[in-house]
């Protein structure tokens, strides 16, 4: 294989973008690995002073998230959800949001996102860790990005994905959040925010099995947890899309028959993560390495599907909406793929 080598006279301003999204980028990928493994040094090493703070960190931690499933509320620290390092790591693709309609801030929603990508880079920027154009685009509502339960169970890990403004998907935390009152005057509300808008990147890990460069395989035809969440709560499902999102990492081939294919299915069975292979550029060459390639990420704001609230969701109601979300999904990406996506006569949706 040929490589590209990056030439030697490269803007400061771009040579700083890719630092900083390298390091993220190892970040994202050992993090969970890595807050386990700082967790057991300490208290394999750590002297007995050390070891009682770790054991009160351990009850805090889960009384804080029997208590409230981790949930921080509000914004959290605002500098660490919109700050010269996040903008720099949005600017390498560079990272969009587009806004469609306004979502007026009385009430709280369900974004069902789509693609998944390989980490779901375009939602996760845009809603989780540089909140200013959000702000700016969809004033009073606070942008929480859903991820994984274990997260929060994980020592310094959850501590970190907090600060990104990430929230479980587990159905009590999702209620929590989805059922929180939009009067201006509660007291839950005293940050000036009166709404909720939870990401939920519905494809999982098995849609980032199917991620690979100019392919936009959606897993959705099966999965309507999330519509009847929407029912249960009474809250309207706003489907987005991430145009370019599969586009910035391709993956070791793993087809649907191969061994690999088959290895990483056992393993998300069992720990709710695939095992990906990503394959990026490098720091200093354009054709192999960890890092994503730039490529623009353009997320989709599209408008609120409104539902009957009800606490039993009828079967039927349920596929009625789960229909209306795929048939706006396909709406948007033929409206924009021209417009977003570089050769697009040759791109295609896929819903499975």
């Amino acid at each position: 294989m040929k490589i590209e080598w990056a030439p030697l006279h490269v803007p400061l301003a771009r040579r700083l973008q890719t630092l900083v999204t390298a390091v993220l980028t190892v970040t994202f990928f050992t993090l969970p690995l890595l807050a386990c493994l700082v967790v057991a040094v300490l208290l394999f090493y750590g002297g007995i002073i050390l070891r009682t703070l770790m054991l009160i960190y351990f009850v805090y931690m889960f009384v804080d998230h029997k208590r409230n499933y981790s949930i921080l509320e509000g914004n959290g620290w605002m500098i660490n959800r919109s700050n010269r390092l996040y903008r720099n790591y949005r600017d390498y693709f560079p990272i969009e949001l587009v806004k469609t309609v306004d979502l007026p801030p009385n009430r709280n929603y369900i974004l069902a996102s789509f693609p998944h990508g390989i980490l779901g880079t375009g939602v996760c920027v845009n809603m989780g860790l540089d909140i200013g154009k959000w702000l700016e685009l969809f004033p009073q509502i606070r942008p929480k990005v859903g991820t994984l339960n274990q997260h929060f169970r994980t020592p310094l890990l959850r501590e970190i994905v907090r600060w990104w403004g990430m929230v479980s998907v587990s159905k009590e935390s999702l209620v929590r959040l989805l059922t929180k009152s939009n009067d201006p005057k509660h007291a839950g509300n005293s940050d000036g925010f009166t709404s909720n808008a939870v990401a939920i990147l519905v494809g999982g890990a098995q849609e980032a099995m199917d991620s690979h460069p100019g392919k936009y395989i959606l897993t959705l035809k099966n999965r309507k947890g999330f519509v009847k969440m929407a029912i249960r709560t009474g809250s309207p499902i706003v489907p987005t899309f991430s145009f370019g999102e599969v586009d910035i990492f391709d993956q070791v081939a793993n087809p649907p028959d191969s061994l690999l294919r088959r290895v990483q299915s056992v393993v998300k069975k069992l720990t709710g993560i695939s095992p990906l292979i990503p394959v990026g550029r490098g720091i200093f060459n354009y054709s192999v390495g960890f890092l994503p390639q730039r490529r623009r990420i353009v997320q989709v704001v599209g408008s609120p599907i409104d539902v009957v609230k009800s606490e039993q969701p009828d079967a039927a109601y349920v596929d009625k909406v789960h229909r209306q979300v795929i048939e706006d999904l396909e709406r948007m990406f033929d409206l924009y793929k021209e417009k977003y996506i570089p050769n697009s006569k040759n791109s295609k949706l896929v819903i499975q």
